[in-house]
């Protein structure tokens, strides 16, 4: 079973064998970066019905506790930022990836959401995530299911 645990921003430990509700969770390259920061916003805006179908939604990223602190009190993020510097999860997901940046050859996070069930199951995954309407795509697959 896929399972995992890391650090977040607001000081506690998640691991996703210990949750019981489903749970949205997304990939994101760097905080305070343009695309990251809408994608965290919309989340955000978005996080209320989330909630109100029973689930969790967390973003991750390679930020230190220190940087997603920062991000989330600077965006009033109402939901966990986990830190994953050593790249462990971002390595279970395989969304480590080469990338072009500026014509330079750069490895980083491709934008990338999972949605699981209760019992912890991949029900939907999204890769290669454009920002836009994503979070409200991610909804919208919820609400059908």
């Amino acid at each position: 079973m896929l399972d995992f645990s890391l650090p977040a921003h607001n000081g506690e430990q998640y691991t996703l064998s210990k949750t019981t509700k489903p749970l949205v969770l997304f990939f994101y390259p760097r905080d305070n970066t343009p695309g990251c920061t809408i994608e965290n916003q919309d989340f955000a805006r978005l996080h209320p019905e989330f909630i109100k179908l029973g689930y969790d939604l967390i973003g991750i990223s390679r930020d230190t506790l220190k940087s997603h602190c920062n991000f989330a009190n600077k965006f009033s993020l109402p939901f966990p930022l986990l830190a994953d510097p050593d790249e462990t999860v971002c390595k279970l997901f395989w969304v480590m990836k080469d990338k072009k940046m500026y014509g330079k050859d750069v490895r980083g996070i491709e934008r990338s959401t999972f949605v699981f069930d209760k019992k912890h199951n991949i029900i939907k995954e999204w890769r290669k995530v454009t920002v836009d309407n994503h979070a409200q795509e991610v909804l919208d697959f919820i609400k059908s299911i």
